[in-house]
């Protein structure tokens, strides 16, 4: 007999934003007491991949930089809209993103920068080979394109054009990733498509999402008393399983913590992934470390236990091809935005990624609005750049970037912007911290159907899978839209609620948006 909703427990498995989501929902959406919900991780702190640090000395740290959408991200908003306001109670967080975005307004002017010269980023420079495979990409089913590659389908001059240049690094996408992932991505974004060197359909969050949306959830949480169990690091789970279910019996810890069994009528949501898994941070003066050892996660211990929970190696066999390196400049005076805003026409959280075309690591930078975290001094100012191609040797300074220091990676980045009368003065001024992250992109590679595991797997009793390594039919990864929609959904299907997922924003066959999207790709 199941328990009642006030007596069952719920274990959560890593508390990045999809097992905080999952918290939310389970208590705003399922009416659990939070004193029943646990939430583990091996780290300190949590918040996963949404962070944001400040280092003291050595400036601001952030991994990644995010940019939402207004129709794509309703899952996101949901949570949002849950959530009072740390300014004002009265409001959620959700009225604190629209209203700061009614202010703050994305007008590129300047996506494209090439020796310290805008490019004219609206013409995309596509041939009518490439043109006609985008819009088949866009209108033919997903079968047509499952488990090949980018590179594999489109000809050698497409990854030569501004469309890919400014698509690629808008999404993170590389010439092997797969092909089907590039086609979701088109048709969540299809509206859009017309705004691809502009970015006016982007929103912005008021400052780094760790402050803005990982801080109040956590509170909010501690407030209706979810159990949080830092440096928890689960080693495997138990199940009892058959030919028609799956149940979890018992969850176990690394370093001798005590096991916990499962009871009957208890949930067990389990993030099955981290794309900033094994990162590194180096600093002004050292580079990140690169010696990666072979990953190895929860998901493939998991994994050998039932082909209904995926294939984890398909994602990690190549570091090679889902890294990427960011890097998060802290400067001490406003020298260095005041020459970008002048160059770019842009105001600091206006202009949204700065490419630079030619660039050997395929680099961009975001000035985001300022102060980008809640207590950053006035004189300080908070910029982020990534470069796709960590591998590759720089245009000025001749080393790969993973194996430069935060000062080699300035000077980099001070000469496509043309600065180099400056670099001194920046320089500095400045304290760059670069992070490599082996894994980022790895939910990008080429798979087959079923190498990601369903939220809720096959005959699943009270096991669900959350975060970037679930498969949702029709949905994009690498977002914070997809991680809260698999909350969403592990928490809905596990309890056989009646509430209603939000759908998935696609107008793929509405034929206004296509001829729009059409008419930008012949531009």
């Amino acid at each position: 007999m199941i328990k009642s909703i006030n007596n069952r427990k719920a274990y959560i498995i890593g508390s990045g934003i999809a097992g905080l989501s999952t918290a939310v929902f389970l208590i705003k959406d399922a009416g659990f007491d939070g004193k029943n919900i646990f939430i583990f991780d091996k780290n300190k702190t949590s918040g996963g991949s949404l962070d944001g640090h400040d280092l003291a000395k050595s400036g601001y740290l952030v991994r990644g930089y995010r940019m939402f959408e207004r129709e794509v991200y309703l899952c996101t908003y949901d949570l949002l809209s849950k959530i009072p306001s740390p300014n004002n109670r009265s409001k959620t967080l959700k009225d604190d993103i629209f209203d700061f975005n009614k202010k703050v307004k994305i007008q590129a002017k300047a996506r494209l920068i090439e020796k310290g010269q805008i490019v004219n980023a609206h013409k995309l420079g596509l041939n009518w080979q490439d043109r006609y495979k985008l819009v088949k990409l866009l209108l033919w089913p997903e079968n047509f394109f499952a488990s090949k590659s980018i590179n594999s389908y489109f000809t050698v001059d497409f990854f030569k054009t501004n469309f890919w240049l400014e698509w690629a690094t808008t999404f993170a996408f590389e010439p092997w990733h797969s092909l089907l992932e590039m086609k979701r991505y088109m048709v969540r974004f299809i509206h859009t498509t017309s705004s691809i060197d502009t970015m006016e359909v982007v929103v912005s969050a008021p400052y780094c999402e760790y402050d803005f949306m990982v801080r109040p959830v956590i509170d909010w949480l501690k407030q209706n008393q979810v159990n949080f169990r830092q440096n928890y690091n689960v080693d495997d789970i138990e199940l009892d399983q058959d030919h028609h279910t799956k149940i979890v019996t018992s969850i176990s810890f690394v370093n001798n913590k005590k096991s916990i069994k499962v009871q009957s009528g208890d949930l067990v949501f389990v993030t099955n992934g981290s794309i900033t898994a094994s990162s590194s941070a180096g600093s002004m003066t050292k580079m990140p470390n690169n010696n990666f050892l072979n990953h190895k996660s929860l998901w493939q211990k998991i994994a050998k236990k039932s082909a209904d929970f995926g294939q984890p190696n398909v994602f990690f066999q190549s570091i090679n091809k889902s890294s990427f390196e960011s890097f998060t400049i802290t400067f001490d005076n406003e020298l260095f935005f005041e020459l970008v805003e002048k160059l770019t026409g842009n105001l600091a959280g206006t202009g949204g990624l700065i490419t630079f075309k030619g660039s050997n690591w395929l680099m961009s930078i975001a000035l985001p609005y300022q102060p980008y975290f809640i207590n950053q001094p006035k004189n300080v100012f908070v910029c982020w750049g990534y470069g796709l191609l960590p591998n590759k040797i720089g245009n000025y300074v001749k080393k790969k970037m993973s194996g430069c220091t935060g000062q080699e990676i300035l000077e980099e980045l001070c000469a496509h912007l043309g600065f180099t009368e400056y670099r001194g003065s920046i320089i500095a001024q400045a304290n760059c911290v670069p992070v490599m992250l082996p894994y980022i992109t790895s939910q990008f590679m080429p798979r087959h159907k079923n190498d990601r595991p369903l939220v809720v797997p096959k005959g699943s009793k009270n096991l669900a899978f959350i975060g970037q390594y679930v498969e949702i039919k029709n949905e994009i990864v690498f977002t914070v839209e997809s991680s809260v929609r698999s909350a969403k959904i592990a928490v809905k299907k596990l309890l056989n609620l009646n509430n209603k997922v939000p759908l998935l924003y696609q107008r793929q066959y509405n034929i206004r948006f296509i001829v729009r999207a059409i008419m930008t790709i012949l531009r």
